[in-house]
């Protein structure tokens, strides 16, 4: 079962799951998924919350707790959340040990609310590291242009950060230069550069699912020939700007000190159409020093039915280059089509935690003692 997995692993792309809940941590799921199918991280974000607390009774002693003390519902769901990232962190520590901080790694996400406030997103990831209070947590920062020197500032202070909800080549490369930014501050400060890690989390099927869209609205036998390819391609020439960064002068410097790289991580890896492969997303996006962060269902397809040949990602580049210019001679601008994504994407997690909110305080209605 786990043979393609293995090998993907082998190939050295670290296998994170894409989702968490209370019931994965209390049944042991969480646990046999690392023993068993060689996961060695698990990402979150507002909607993986929002469907894992409406769901289900496994929240409810806390909700009672909580509603006992008549808290707020944003304290609330702060305790809820980082409660399910602390035990997971716990759960992944002994891969954190063996990896010697790379991975073993659980992220969890600013309030999105903040997406386009620097200050407000540095104190609360400085707030959540010190919440989950777990050398293994990743503060998940979005990668919108308040959020690049929020990077810089949060990495400068130690704190390990995922950046998430990047789209495009020029944002992936200002992500990059803020993550040595920070740091440099970091190293300014006499801080142990070693035990500062980051992965860059760029987003692949969503590109897919938006270009495809406008090529089908097309209709044309040269549109029809690109559909399935802008992703893949976006990703692998994110991978060739990671290689290029990665071996400069700059780096080095960094790399003197002890610094670790910030490993390109492929999110949005669940396939959206199903006229391709459930585990394209894996397949052809194998290579060294990545994350592949998987639902649960796309790591079952690896498992069952991957085909891991290899490194599928270094000697693409020209084609990707070709396979991008394709859908730009069609009239679709990637420029517009990546904005979008970025803007939607903040947007959707906005309407998760809002959602998130209101259940959570209908809940603490319900829960909460009768006075007197």
């Amino acid at each position: 079962m786990t043979d393609a997995l293995k090998r993907l692993s082998d190939e050295g792309v670290a296998i994170w799951l894409d989702d968490l809940s209370r019931k994965r941590i209390t049944s042991g799921n969480l646990a046999e998924l690392i023993d068993q199918q060689h996961v060695v991280g698990v990402t979150t974000n507002p909607s993986i919350f929002q469907k894992a607390i409406s769901e289900g009774d496994g929240y409810d002693t806390q909700l009672t707790e909580l509603a006992a003390r008549r808290v707020t519902v944003e304290e609330a769901i702060r305790m809820i959340t980082t409660a399910d990232v602390r035990d997971a962190a716990d759960i992944l520590r002994p891969v954190f040990d063996r990896t010697d901080g790379q991975d073993g790694r659980v992220s969890i996400e600013v309030d999105p609310r903040l997406a386009h406030n620097t200050t407000a997103t540095i104190a609360e990831a400085k707030q959540l590291a010190w919440l989950v209070d777990r050398p293994n947590t990743l503060i998940k920062i979005p990668a919108t242009e308040a959020g690049l020197p929020a990077i810089t500032e949060t990495i400068g202070r130690g704190i390990s950060v995922n950046v998430t909800l990047i789209f495009s080549l020029a944002r992936y490369r200002a992500v990059m230069d803020a993550y040595l930014a920070g740091l440099e501050k970091a190293k300014a400060a006499g801080l142990d550069l070693s035990k500062i890690h980051s992965v860059a989390s760029f987003f692949v099927s969503r590109v897919d699912t938006e270009i495809d869209k406008r090529l089908d609205a097309l209709g044309t036998d040269e549109a029809k020939a690109a559909r399935g390819k802008a992703a893949l391609a976006n990703a692998r020439l994110a991978y060739e700007a990671y290689e290029e960064v990665f071996s400069s002068d700059r780096w080095a410097a960094l790399d003197r000190a002890q610094a670790n790289k910030q490993r390109p991580l492929w999110a949005s890896t669940g396939v959206k159409d199903p006229a391709y492969k459930p585990t394209l997303y894996v397949d052809e996006l194998v290579a060294p020093n990545t994350v592949n962060t998987m639902p649960e269902a796309t790591l079952d397809a690896t498992a069952d039915s991957g085909r891991i040949t290899g490194d599928t990602v270094r000697g693409t580049y020209d084609q990707a280059r070709a396979d991008l210019e394709a859908v730009e001679k069609l009239g679709i601008s990637y420029d517009e089509v990546v904005q979008l994504l970025e803007d939607e994407g903040v947007e959707k997690f906005e309407g998760a935690w809002t959602d998130l909110l209101k259940s959570t305080e209908a809940e603490l209605k319900r829960l909460a003692p009768s006075e007197g």
